[in-house]
């Protein structure tokens, strides 16, 4: 069953995903970070929702973060591009399909659980 994409289904079923992830949940055993996310340009509108990992488990939910470590802005056409996997997050960052402020060291310190979290979350079937 598909979803519509970034709405607060799909962001629970990329949820449930995440957490049911054995690689992925043993990825973020020690790792506390917040993403904050913004889509521009979407058929509603502008969406924002962020990814929260913390004691062992992750979140994806709508709304707005309390002091995320990075800031992330795309397009609708991008981000999903990005949740489909037809699109990798160095590519989008390289090509300027995604804007990203904060500390990008988090980011690249946790390359390797950001891939886990994307190859995850591709695998919800969306609208």
């Amino acid at each position: 069953m598909s979803v519509q994409f970034l709405s607060e289904g799909h962001l629970a079923a990329a949820t449930e995903a995440l957490n049911a992830n054995d690689d992925f949940v043993a990825s973020i055993a020690n790792l506390d970070m917040g993403i904050q996310f913004h889509v521009s340009d979407g058929p509603d509108g502008d969406i924002d929702y962020y990814l929260a990992v913390g004691e062992g488990s992750a979140v994806m939910t709508l709304g707005e973060l309390d002091e995320p470590d990075v800031a992330i802005n795309s397009s609708h056409e991008t981000a999903l591009a990005l949740f489909q996997g037809e699109l990798n997050t160095q590519m989008a960052f390289m090509t300027g399909k995604i804007k990203v402020a904060g500390n990008m060291a988090v980011l690249m310190m946790n390359q390797a659980v950001i891939n886990k979290w994307a190859a995850t979350v591709a695998e919800v079937e969306v609208a």
